[in-house]
C-alpha cells in the first residue's frame, strides 16, 4: 500500500512540475504577478510529493518488502540497518529518486529564501528548475520506476542483497554528497537560463548565483574526497585515485564549477565576463548530466557504475541533448546583448581570474577528452583504446602547475590595473620557501633525476602555501602596524577572506599529499607463513597467522599483522578477506595504521598450497595530507558561504557603475 502511495506521489509530482515549468514562465512573460507567484508554493508542493515517494521507498527497504522489485534486487533480511537504508540509493532507481529529491530541494530552497529576488527572475529560475525535474520524473516513471511490483504469486522470501562493495559507511554517505554537488549546479544553470531569457546579468544576479554554486562545490568537494578515501581503504589496492571514468565524471564538473566560482566574482565586482560566466554555468551542469549518462548508460564498466540498460542510456542521452542543445542555442541568441561594463588591463585581478578560468576550463576539457576518447574510438570501430593514468598525469599536471603559481599571485593584484612587479616583490618570502623546500627535498631523496619532479612539485606546493600566508599577512598589515592591530584585523577579517585562504591552503596540502605519495610509495607482495616478517620503510610487518571469522552477513579470513619498529611493537592490524553470501562476492578489507603523516597498510589474501597466505604491505607517505587538504578546501567553502555578503538570501548590491540592482546597499569588498 505504501509503495503504491509512493508511485502515486511521483505521478502527481510530474503534473505539479509541468505546471510549475509553464505557468510562472508565462506569467513572467506577461507580467502577471499572480501567475509568477505560483512558483514558490508549487516548489513546496513538488518537494513534499517527491519526499513522500522517497520515504515510501525507504520504508520498503527498512521492512524488507520484497514485493517491490527494487528492494528484492538490492536488499536482504540479514543486512545491517544502515545498509538497508543506504540500499535505497545503492541502486539505479533509488539513486535517481534521490537525485530528483535533491533537485526539488534546491528549488524549494530558492522559493523559501528568494523573497528579495526580482519576481520575474525568481519565477523563471524556478520554472527552469521544474523543467529539469520534469525530464527526470519522465525518465524514472517510464524507464526506472523504483516501485515496480513483483506479482503476488511469486513474491520471494528474501532478496538478492546489496553489492558488498557498497556495504561500507563511506558508501552510505558518499552518494548523497556527490549528488548534492551534481544537482546543486542545476541551480546555477537555472539562474543562467533565466538571466538569458530576461537578457540581463548584473551584480545582483552574480550575488545569487555564487552561493548556490558554492553550495554545490562544497558538496562535490566532500563527495569526491569521501569517494577517494573509500577506494583507498576498501578496494585493497593501496591507491586513492585511478582516473576511472566514473571518478572523472565527478571531477570534470568540479573543475568547471571552480572556474564558475571565480568568474562570478568578476561579474559581481567589476560587471565583466558576464557571457563567459553564463556559459560556464551552462557547461558545468551539462557536464553533471554527462556524468549521469556515463554512470547509467552502460557505456562504461566501473565499480562505481549503476546500470547497463541501453534504453535508459538513450533516454538520458536524449535528455542531455535537449538540455545542452536548447541552452546553447539560447546562449547563442542572447549572449551578444550581455555586454560587460567594466574594462580591465591584462595585468589585474580580473586578468588573473580570467587566466585561472582558462586553465581550469582547459583541465576540465582535457580530462573529458581522455574519458570519452576510448568510447568514441570504440563506437567508430577504431579499435579498443585505453586511456589511463600516464595520459592524465602527463597533460593534467602541466596545467595545474601554472594554476598553482597564479593562485599565489592573483590575490595580490589590484582590480582593473595592477603592478605585477610589485606583487612579485611581495612574494619573495614565498619564493625563498619554495626554493628551500625544493633543494632540501632533492638532496634528502638522493638528488637523482627521478626525484627531480617530486622535488619540483613540493616546491610549487610550498610556493602556494607560503604565498597564501603572505596574502593573509598583507590583509592584516603584519609587521607594518603594531601586533595588536594586526590581531584585531585578523579577528575582523570577512569570512570570505578566511574561506579563500583556507581553500588555497587546502589545494597546496592536497598537492603535497599527491606528489609525495606518488613519488615515495612502497609496496611488497609475498606469501607468508605465521611468524615470518617483512621490512618496509624502516618498519617490520610480522604475520602472526589467520583465522576464519563470522560477520553479520559474511564469512572472512582475518589476518593478524604485528607492526613494529626497531623491535618495539607499534600496533596490531587485522585485515580481512571477506566472502559475502548474498550476493556471493569476495571483498578486501585493508587494515591501516596512520601516524597522521604516513600510513602503513596491510592486506591479507587467499591461502597458498604451502600453508601460507598471500599478503601485501604498503607504505603510504603523506597520504593523509590528501584528506587534510580536501577538508580545508571544503571548510573554506563553508566559511565563504557564512559571510553575510555571500550567504544565500543576502541583500542586493549596487553594480559596478554605482546604479542599484533592484535595491541599494554597499558593495562587497574585494576578496
Amino acid at each position: 500500500m505504501i509503495a503504491e502511495l509512493g508511485h502515486f506521489c511521483l505521478v502527481l509530482a510530474l503534473f505539479v512540475a509541468l505546471t510549475q515549468a509553464i505557468v510562472p514562465m508565462v506569467g513572467a512573460h506577461r507580467g502577471d504577478a499572480a501567475w509568477m507567484g505560483l512558483a514558490r508554493p508549487a516548489s513546496a508542493v513538488l518537494f513534499t510529493l517527491i519526499a513522500l515517494a522517497f520515504l515510501a521507498l525507504m520504508h520498503a527497504f527498512v521492512v524488507s518488502d520484497f514485493s517491490v522489485m527494487n528492494v528484492f534486487q538490492n536488499s536482504h533480511t540479514d543486512k545491517p540497518m544502515l545498509y538497508k537504508i543506504s540500499g535505497v540509493w545503492g541502486s539505479h532507481e533509488g539513486s535517481l529518486l534521490l537525485w530528483i529529491l535533491i533537485l526539488s530541494g534546491f528549488g524549494l530552497a530558492v522559493g523559501l529564501v528568494g523573497g528579495n529576488l526580482p519576481p520575474s527572475l525568481r519565477a523563471r529560475t524556478l520554472s527552469v528548475q521544474a523543467l529539469i525535474i520534469t525530464g527526470f520524473l519522465l525518465f524514472i516513471l517510464f524507464t526506472s520506476n523504483p516501485f515496480d511490483r513483483i506479482p503476488d504469486g511469486s513474491i520471494p522470501l528474501n532478496g538478492r542483497g546489496l553489492n558488498p562493495l557498497l556495504q561500507d559507511p563511506g558508501l552510505a554517505f558518499h552518494p548523497p554528497m556527490l549528488y548534492a554537488g551534481y544537482v546543486g549546479f542545476s541551480m546555477a544553470f537555472s539562474f543562467a537560463i533565466a538571466a538569458l531569457i530576461e537578457g540581463r546579468v548584473d551584480a545582483a544576479w552574480a550575488r545569487w548565483v555564487r552561493p548556490w554554486t558554492l553550495v554545490a562545490w562544497i558538496f562535490l568537494t566532500f563527495g569526491i574526497a569521501l569517494g577517494s578515501w573509500w577506494a583507498y581503504y576498501e578496494l585493497g589496492w593501496g591507491g586513492w585515485w585511478f582516473w576511472d571514468p566514473v571518478e572523472n565524471a565527478s571531477f570534470i564538473p568540479w573543475l568547471s564549477g571552480t572556474a564558475l566560482l571565480h568568474s562570478a566574482i568578476v561579474v559581481e565586482k567589476r560587471d565583466s565576463l558576464k557571457a563567459w560566466t553564463i556559459l560556464l554555468a551552462i557547461i558545468t551542469f551539462s557536464l553533471s548530466l554527462l556524468g549521469t549518462f556515463l554512470v547509467r548508460s552502460g557505456v562504461i564498466t566501473s565499480v562505481h557504475a549503476f546500470a547497463s540498460d541501453p534504453t535508459r542510456g538513450l533516454f538520458i542521452l536524449g535528455l542531455l541533448l535537449v538540455t545542452v542543445g536548447g541552452s546553447f542555442t539560447l546562449f547563442a541568441i542572447r549572449a551578444p546583448i550581455l555586454k560587460g561594463g567594466g574594462l580591465f588591463a591584462p595585468i589585474s585581478r580580473e586578468g588573473g581570474l580570467l587566466i585561472n578560468n582558462l586553465l581550469m576550463a582547459t583541465a576540465s576539457a582535457t580530462v573529458l577528452l581522455g574519458t570519452l576518447y576510448p568510447l568514441i574510438a570504440d563506437s567508430l570501430d577504431l579499435g579498443k583504446v585505453t586511456v589511463g593514468a600516464p595520459f592524465f598525469n602527463s597533460v593534467f599536471v602541466p596545467l595545474m602547475v601554472p594554476t598553482m603559481l597564479l593562485m599565489a599571485i592573483g590575490p595580490l593584484l589590484a582590480w582593473k590595473r595592477a603592478d605585477l612587479k610589485g606583487a612579485l616583490n611581495r612574494l619573495w618570502v614565498a619564493l625563498g620557501v619554495s626554493i628551500g623546500v625544493f633543494a632540501v627535498t632533492f638532496m634528502v631523496t638522493g638528488g637523482g633525476l627521478d626525484q627531480l619532479g617530486a622535488a619540483f612539485g613540493l616546491g610549487v606546493a610550498a610556493w602556494l602555501f607560503a604565498g597564501t600566508l603572505v596574502e593573509l599577512s598583507e590583509r592584516i598589515r603584519l609587521f607594518h602596524v603594531p601586533f595588536r592591530e594586526s590581531a584585531r584585523r585578523l579577528i575582523n577579517l570577512p569570512r570570505s577572506a578566511w574561506g579563500m585562504t583556507l581553500a588555497h591552503l587546502g589545494v597546496a596540502v592536497v598537492a603535497v599529499g599527491a606528489v609525495g605519495n606518488i613519488a615515495w610509495k612502497q609496496e611488497i607482495v609475498q606469501s607468508m607463513k605465521p611468524g615470518e616478517s617483512r621490512e618496509i620503510a624502516g618498519h617490520t610487518f610480522t604475520f602472526m597467522g589467520a583465522e576464519e571469522v563470522q560477520g553479520p552477513n559474511y564469512t572472512a579470513i582475518q589476518g593478524t599483522m604485528r607492526l613494529s619498529k626497531n623491535g618495539e611493537e607499534i600496533t596490531t592490524l587485522f585485515p580481512e578477506k571477506r566472502t559475502y553470501q548474498t550476493p556471493p562476492m569476495p571483498t578486501t578489507e585493508a587494515a591501516i595504521h596512520s601516524n597522521g603523516v604516513s600510513d602503513y597498510y596491510a592486506v591479507v589474501g587467499d591461502p597458498t598450497e604451502d600453508g601460507g597466505y598471500v599478503t601485501r604491505f604498503y607504505y603510504e607517505p603523506v597520504v593523509p595530507f590528501l584528506w587534510y587538504g580536501a577538508l580545508m578546501m571544503g571548510l573554506g567553502g563553508l566559511a565563504s558561504l557564512a559571510d553575510r555578503r555571500h550567504r544565500i538570501g543576502a541583500p542586493r548590491v549596487r553594480n559596478a557603475k554605482g546604479r542599484s540592482s533592484h535595491t541599494t546597499t554597499t558593495p562587497a569588498p574585494a576578496e
